[in-house]
């Protein structure tokens, strides 16, 4: 064998490994409670309460559902006062923890303050900042959208504002108690361009970016930061079109598994990091 075909049988070997292991690391986020287990008690140990914003349904709902069978009380947060009821009683009823209910409409500047209020003295130990809204359901260019000016102004409200307004809420108790968990809900789409949804893909990606930064001011602190880029943004259409698929896509086992223990991304710029490598090295130990 001349030193030729060494080389190309060397880099065709060098080359098969790489993707051998890239294969094995995708394995291995899809079955991230085998790899990366938490501690039953993990997030009852964090504090008492959960927060989620937009718990009305889809995926804030089945965080929501999937904290209180963790063992943590839940306040679920959203605009509908007679859907968060509902979900209320069924998060009861099915769990037997407590659910607190606060209605209120994110786009609105005055909110803020009267969460603070009702959340004053709460041992929280997880955030989920799930809120969100579209510039329109019908994909359109960025000068096509109706009344404009408003329509800037509400997503940027309740898509980037809320997410930062409530970290500054929670956090100040996080950082005392020297533990705690906030998870902020991204999309796929914000890791490329996305024309015709061009203002809602650039508020997640402010949200990404917020969260890795946070993450790495915090992550000292015992504080765990994550964002999850969810590939599926557009889950009222599912909803419509796929009634079964949705159903199932948005139960919140499923939303346990790749929402609590995630292929997120942790201030790094790496798809496949896992929110549970972290929480066993920076944590402090759950009993």
């Amino acid at each position: 064998m001349d030193l030729l075909e060494l080389f190309f049988v060397s880099l065709g070997a060098a080359v098969v490994v790489h993707y051998v292991v890239k294969l094995l690391l995708f394995i291995r986020i899809l079955y991230p409670k085998i790899w990366f287990p938490l501690p039953k008690s993990f997030f009852t140990s964090m504090g008492e309460w959960a927060v989620v914003t937009g718990a009305s349904e889809g995926i804030g709902r089945a965080y929501a559902f999937a904290l209180a069978e963790q063992g943590m009380n839940v306040v679920i947060i959203s605009r509908t006062k007679l859907t968060l009821d509902q979900v209320a009683k069924d998060i009861a009823d099915a769990t037997g923890k407590k659910v607190k209910v606060i209605v209120a409409d994110f786009i609105k500047e005055s909110v803020f303050s009267e969460i603070e209020e009702q959340l004053k003295d709460m041992n929280i130990g997880v955030l989920v900042n799930n809120v969100g809204m579209l510039p329109s359901f019908i994909p359109r260019e960025f000068l096509e959208a109706a009344e404009l000016d408003q329509t800037i102004l509400k997503v940027i409200n309740c898509n980037v504002k809320t997410m930062v307004k409530m970290c500054k809420i929670v956090l100040p108790g996080m950082e005392d108690r020297g533990k705690g968990v906030i998870v902020n809900i991204s999309s796929g789409i914000a890791s490329v361009p996305f024309p015709l949804y061009t203002l809602y893909a650039a508020t997640k990606v402010f949200v990404e970016r917020f969260s890795q930064g946070l993450q790495a001011e915090y992550k000292d602190k015992g504080i765990i930061i994550q964002v999850t880029g969810l590939q599926l943004f557009l889950h009222f259409f599912f909803k419509i079109f796929y009634p079964v698929s949705y159903s199932y896509f948005l139960s919140y086992r499923q939303w346990l598994h790749w929402g609590l223990h995630p292929n997120g991304r942790l201030s790094k710029n790496q798809h496949d990091d896992s929110v549970t490598r972290r929480l066993c090295k920076k944590l402090p130990a759950v009993s």
